[in-house]
């Protein structure tokens, strides 16, 4: 299988470029900066390109230049904290703009390919939040939220062409995203999560594997959440 994921370079979206790597498929990394974790990823035998998602020029060259695929992984994301009414233009334009957007571009440019071929599976990584709704997280809340509605509707749209779509949604999770938590609120998270832990990355990889295989076959529109009962 070829796989392409975005936000390959760090946390979810590393974790799940090796997960795949490791079931012996091609895997494409897609990253928009981290020059250095791009480096370090190539050695595993990933090949990377450089792309703003958020950009449908740099999308439509990724695409040329990648071709046809099998699986597409949105995990490109960026977060926001903040009062709502103090966020600012520029950020509403980047957040949206990656975290929507980007994956609108993104499964735009790759998805007739998979309609020709009639096979494909679109796997979106979302949020706990765009379930929930997060407090001084608004913005991000909700462009999560749009990634449940896009799989829903999606997943209606492609299941004729054999293009399973699927989202994750998952709770706190040990990525650099969240390396900003104090100790003190890592611990007031753990105590309200029945597994009393943290998320790892490669739980969600795990998951996001095993929507990509065969095993999942018959599994499309759905939404997971993987988030240790926090917010269940």
């Amino acid at each position: 299988m070829k796989i392409l994921v975005t936000g390959a370079t760090r946390g979810i979206g590393r974790e799940a470029a090796l997960a795949f790597l490791e079931k012996g498929c091609e895997v494409i990394g897609v990253y928009a900066h981290s020059e250095r974790e791009a480096d370090n990823l190539r050695k595993s035998g990933i090949a990377l390109y450089k792309c703003d998602v958020s950009d449908k020029t740099e999308v439509t060259r990724l695409a040329e230049s990648v071709g046809n695929i099998d699986v597409l992984v949105n995990n490109a994301g960026i977060s926001l904290r903040g009062l709502f009414q103090r966020v600012t233009e520029d950020e509403e334009k980047a957040l949206y703009g990656v975290n929507l957007f980007g994956t609108l571009n993104v499964t735009r440019a790759f998805l007739q390919g998979m309609i020709n071929n009639k096979r494909g599976v679109i796997i979106n990584v979302s949020s706990v939040f765009g379930e929930t709704g997060g407090s001084m997280e608004a913005d991000y809340s909700a462009s999560k939220a749009a990634l449940i509605g896009l799989t829903k509707a999606l997943a209606k749209e492609v299941g004729p062409s054999c293009i399973r779509v699927n989202c994750v949604t998952p709770g706190v999770i040990d990525t650099d995203m969240n390396a900003a938590l104090t100790i003190d609120e890592v611990r007031e998270l753990t105590e309200e999560i029945p597994l009393e832990s943290l998320g790892s990355p490669r739980s969600v990889a795990d998951m996001i594997t095993f929507l990509a295989s065969d095993e999942a076959s018959y599994i499309t529109g759905a939404v997971i959440r993987i988030d240790g009962g926090w917010k269940t």
